[in-house]
Formats: C-alpha cells, structure tokens, sequence
C-alpha cells in the first residue's frame, strides 16, 4: 500500500487503482458499470481506473441517438466500435493510439454535491498532472481542461445508486478527419468547416509538449493517487462476471446502443 500526502480530492478512504488496460468499447463501458455496482453494494472500494480502446471507437450520451449522431456504416466498414455511454454528453471519438481514458468511481458523499464543483475537484488531478509536464493547464467549467486555451479533455458523469462515476479521455494525439468520419455530418463543406473548427478549438498533448504516452500516464496517474491512502488492485471475480454479461447482454445489444 502507498500512502501520500496532499493534493486533489484529498480523502482518508482507501482507493484501488487499476492499472492501464485495453479494452474493446463495450467492455469498457461494462468494466465501469461492474464497479460501480459494487461499490453501491459495499463490496469493493473507490476506484480509480485507465484505460484505452481497441479497436479505436465511437461512444455516445445516454441522451443521445445513435442514427442521428453517428454513421454507423461507416464504423461498421472500418472495424470502429460503437457504444451508448451510461454518462451524459455529446458522441466521442476514441482512437485507440491517440487517448487516455480514466473512471473514478466512488461513494458520491465522497464528493461534492455541487456538480461544477465535484467536476472541479476530479478535474483538478488532471490539470495538476498535465502541468507537472509542463502544460499550461486549466479547468474550463462545466467539464472540459483546456491548454492554452484549447481543448484537451472532455468529461462526463452520472450518479446512481448513491454513488458517482466520472471518466473523460485526455487526448494525446488528434485525428480530427477520422473523427467527422464517423460521426454523422453529410456535408462535406460543413464537414471541412467542422473540421477547421476542432482544429482551432481542440488540442492534444503532442501538439502542447514532447511528453510521450507513458509519461502522460504516470503524470496523470500520480496526480489522481497524490493526497490518498491507494495501493494497485485488480477487479473481483463478482466484477469481472458482472462485466462480461454486462458487454454482451447490454453494451453489445441493439436494444441498448439504438434505444433512442
């Protein structure tokens, strides 16, 4: 077990930390909801978890419709997952070589209740990570980190069940083409307009330093660890059961990806 001092969300309980690992989408997304259901019923601790995807994928908000939002075809044709968040927020593209996703998943009492504000405390492990590599770093209320004024990070979180789980992506690399490709836009005039836009607006550490991926992970996973009582853990084998029919009889189905 590691113990430290100060920092963000700084808290007495014991956190799990799960180390980086790939993950199809719907595993993913699966992985999340395991925990989090655990965690409602006691049996496992706060969780702090990375990971990536594979094959590179599109995720969407709860709120959201698939038809509308993304061009299924399109990823169909191109080996690229699709999958409905249980989190709010807009359709996401995941590159599998190009971004660091993290889930913390707690107790919400842990956090406050005050959405901006627990946004500010979580987000604040990514900023202080991101600036220990030298970026200039800031939260950009209601859930996004920007450097330089350009967007790096975007997050989403839901509470249930009395407990919270935030995860959002820090993006490394940035390929915006393969982005509009899969998300619907018809137009190719506006595509190239929509394009131009995110490359004004949307950053990526590669663009911002000469930071490489593990050097982005470690700084970002100590900051997340920093002011905890943590230690590595694994997931239960109730987790890993639970995650496995949660990929394939929800994240997988039709009737969850396209029930809006």
């Amino acid at each position: 077990m590691n113990v430290v001092n100060n920092g963000c969300i700084s808290m007495t309980d014991y956190w799990r930390v799960l180390e980086l690992s790939t993950y199809n989408a719907a595993m993913n997304m699966a992985i999340d909801e395991a925990i989090a259901n655990s965690i409602a019923l006691g049996t496992s601790p706060p969780t702090i978890r990375f990971y990536t995807w594979s094959p590179s994928a599109v995720s969407i908000g709860y709120f959201q419709s698939m038809r509308d939002e993304v061009d299924v075809d399109y990823c169909m044709q191109h080996n690229i997952d699709i999958v409905r968040r249980r989190t709010g927020g807009g359709a996401v593209y995941h590159d599998t070589r190009g971004e660091l996703t993290y889930s913390i998943i707690a107790p919400q009492h842990m956090f406050s209740r005050d959405i901006i504000h627990s946004y500010r405390e979580i987000c604040g492990c990514i900023v202080d990570g991101l600036r220990e590599l030298g970026m200039n770093a800031e939260f950009k209320p209601i859930n996004d980190i920007a450097v330089n004024g350009r967007k790096v990070s975007g997050n989403a979180q839901s509470r249930r069940n009395g407990v919270l789980q935030q995860h959002g992506t820090i993006l490394y690399d940035l390929d915006v083409e393969t982005m509009f490709r899969c998300l619907k836009v018809s137009d190719e005039k506006i595509r190239d307009k929509m394009i131009s836009s995110v490359k004004e607006r949307v950053t990526s550490v590669k663009q911002q330093s000469n930071a490489r991926f593990d050097e982005l992970y470690k700084a970002i996973q100590e900051s997340f660890c920093k002011g905890k009582r943590w230690g590595y853990g694994e997931l239960t084998e109730d987790e890993v059961m639970s995650a496995r029919e949660l990929s394939k009889g929800k994240y997988s189905s039709s009737s969850w990806n396209f029930s809006r």
